[in-house]
């Protein structure tokens, strides 16, 4: 596993170009987010992602969430874009905030698991976004093996995936706390695992929008 250290407010250009070239052969990458450190890899490559899912012993039939560059990359991988998701999307991103809406068709089976929805977030960190600009939507998941601890260090993260991994981007210590997962396929958001974001805010901004 090649380590490189990396600003995460400001990739140089070599940095970038190294990590698009490992994306683009397929491989597996670990980097920094604004939250945690995550394991990645092309998001529309479905055999990348297979072999994510191999890496990470993840469950079946459990999606894997992405990050994208930006709004519009991250509605290109769902159907709908409906009020609630606009209003936070244009309070919390980039930010830790994951939103969970129903998947475009032809995402990689790999990917949504079977499921109809996938989850996505535009992340507060100049790097994750530009991989994402250079590469397409990235998985974003945990740089940890399914059930373990989440790592908030690139050496935590490379302790469990040495020999799996192409390249690890070492940003130094991320923030520790997970982003916040709110399904909004319903006719009611709901919060799948409260993070960075408090739900107390999110509700709060969406009932000023609704009439009472």
């Amino acid at each position: 596993m090649q380590v490189v250290g990396v600003q995460g407010h400001s990739p140089t250009a070599d940095v970038l170009a190294l990590a698009a070239a490992v994306l683009a052969r397929g491989e597996l990458l670990i980097y920094p987010t604004d939250t945690l450190y995550a394991l990645g890899c092309r998001a529309l490559d479905e055999g990348a992602v297979q072999r994510l899912r191999r890496v990470k012993a993840r469950e079946a039939g459990k999606p894997l969430p992405a990050i994208a560059a930006d709004e519009g990359q991250a509605r290109s991988l769902w159907t709908a874009w409906p009020p609630d998701a606009a209003l936070l999307a244009e309070r919390f991103w980039p930010g830790p905030l994951t939103l969970v809406l129903e998947a475009s068709p032809g995402l990689p089976p790999a990917l949504t698991a079977g499921a109809r929805s996938v989850a996505v977030r535009v992340p507060d960190l100049a790097l994750a976004r530009a991989l994402c600009a250079a590469s397409g939507p990235l998985v974003s998941t945990s740089a940890n093996p399914a059930g373990g601890a989440a790592p908030s260090t690139c050496a935590e993260a490379r302790v469990a995936f040495e020999g799996a991994v192409s390249l690890a981007l070492d940003g130094g210590p991320g923030s520790g706390t997970a982003s916040t997962l709110l399904d909004l396929t319903g006719t009611e958001p709901r919060l799948l695992r409260e993070g960075a974001v408090p739900w107390l805010v999110i509700s709060a901004l969406l009932k000023r929008r609704r009439p009472c």
